[in-house]
């Protein structure tokens, strides 16, 4: 097998799991572009009845995220997968057969039952080799992307000719190939990765929303998510009210987001050569906090919506791609998986309160108050990110160990530590595995094994 790509299970597992997840973002994103308009024709329509349908899904997300993942380490990822994919198809049946607002948020939030993610991001984790799982993960999170971009071209056309419910029955079409992806499609396999890594551990979550770096990221995608959807509740009604037709706004978000992905990539870039992670990352939140302020204060023609939209997406685009891939960098060695869902449900809460707290501000203060509110709270998040500390490179490594007694770990624990490039060091004697952080340039891969196994190099 290669050591230098993804071999073909990996290539297997990586092209269906990104599948999967993005199919089913994409039912979820769907109704964005749409339901600020469609949604006025259902009994029972508020502005607050609309935040809430439009965000619901993020609630029971994020009550959800951390105990499937738990429960799919309990009684396996595909059978979890499954069960989950069947109470999203549930949730979008109830709401393309309903005609009141009222089902329709119920049909969402039981969409959002179905909070497979972290079982989804599990089983990658548990198909993929450690020096290859970057690269699955980072499949997964383009297809997450893709399936936004596609939801805002796709949601207006087929709403324009089927109607709102006609939207939710895609969506539950798309759930049915999800799972037949899922049963014939992704490897089957009894090989696991080490459980820090890939389901939270109930026991770390206290110690890591504690945590004053994770929490600016967790408090950051909170925010990042509440202003998205927020937005949604009002942005639809803009265009309309510019001269684009529901129907033609896949012409605005089509070059918009194609556009802030040619934008991002050189900030990228830029970002790691120069190693200015923490500047661009400050300046993105100042854009999108620059671009909410003027959906405010100006006056907004067709071609000034284009271009705030553009300067919207490019930091909206930079940040959700640029955050897991710190988190993953920062979070302590050996409780990924927990810090992963710690940040996951903040995403899925932020949403729902982005539906509520949007919904509330149109009924009080007008419509256009919401990119006020929401510029303000990006404001204080730039405040907040100064107080990041500069990354390290680094990897994260698992490797079995073999030591006699609980007490020889914590003394090979400290030795490590003092070891060149070992920036961190977990060792769970219980589960005979040692997770590291490491410096690949300066730590020494062939010491580090001898010392967690001393038997082996002797």
């Amino acid at each position: 097998m290669s050591t230098t790509g993804l071999n073909k299970i990996e290539k297997k597992a990586a092209f269906s799991l990104a599948t999967v997840f993005g199919l089913r973002m994409l039912g979820l994103f769907m109704i964005l572009p749409v339901f600020a308009i469609y949604g006025e024709q259902l009994t029972g329509y508020s502005p607050i009845w609309l935040g809430l349908a439009i965000g619901a899904y993020g609630l029971t997300q994020a009550m959800l995220q951390i105990p499937m993942g738990m429960l799919s380490d309990k009684y396996g990822r595909k059978p979890i997968i499954l069960g989950g994919l069947v109470v999203f198809l549930l949730g979008s049946v109830v709401a393309a057969m309903s005609d009141t607002i009222y089902g329709v948020v119920f049909g969402r939030a039981l969409q959002g039952m179905g909070a497979i993610a972290s079982a989804i991001l599990a089983l990658a984790a548990d198909i993929t080799r450690e020096d290859q799982r970057p690269k699955v993960m980072a499949t997964i999170g383009m297809f997450i992307g893709l399936s936004f971009a596609a939801a805002m071209v796709i949601g207006p056309i087929v709403a324009q000719s089927f109607g709102l419910s006609g939207l939710f029955w895609l969506t539950a079409i798309l759930s049915i190939f999800a799972m037949i992806m899922i049963q014939f499609m992704v490897p089957h396999t009894v090989n696991k990765a080490p459980k820090g890594d890939s389901v939270a551990l109930p026991e770390q979550l206290r110690k890591l929303i504690k945590d004053s770096q994770l929490s600016r990221l967790n408090s950051g995608v909170f925010v990042l998510h509440m202003a998205l959807t927020a937005c949604f509740i009002t942005l639809p009604k803009q265009f309309v009210a510019s001269g684009l037709a529901l129907e033609q706004h896949w012409q605005l978000y089509l070059p918009a987001l194609l556009g802030s992905f040619f934008l991002m990539v050189p900030f990228m870039i830029f970002a790691m050569k120069k190693q200015k992670e923490k500047q661009m990352f400050t300046a993105a939140v100042l854009l999108l906090a620059l671009a909410l302020s003027l959906l405010w204060y100006l006056p907004l023609g067709f071609w000034s919506l284009v271009v705030l939209v553009i300067m919207f997406f490019t930091a909206f685009n930079y940040l959700e791609a640029t955050m897991p891939s710190i988190l993953s960098r920062i979070a302590p060695a050996g409780v990924k998986g927990s810090a992963m869902g710690i940040y996951s449900s903040s995403q899925f809460l932020g949403a729902f309160t982005g539906g509520v707290v949007g919904g509330a501000i149109a009924s009080k203060f007008g419509e256009q108050s919401i990119f006020l509110v929401m510029a303000i709270l990006c404001i204080v998040w730039a405040v907040l990110t100064l107080g990041m500390k500069p990354l390290k490179k680094s990897k994260n490594f698992s490797f079995a160990i073999s030591l006699q007694s609980e007490e020889q770990a914590d003394e090979v624990a400290e030795h490590l530590i003092s070891m060149p490039g070992v920036l961190e060091a977990t060792l769970v004697y219980q589960e005979s595995v040692a997770y590291l952080k490491i410096d690949e340039k300066l730590a020494d891969i062939l010491s580090i094994k001898a010392l967690l196994n001393p038997q082996h190099s002797n």
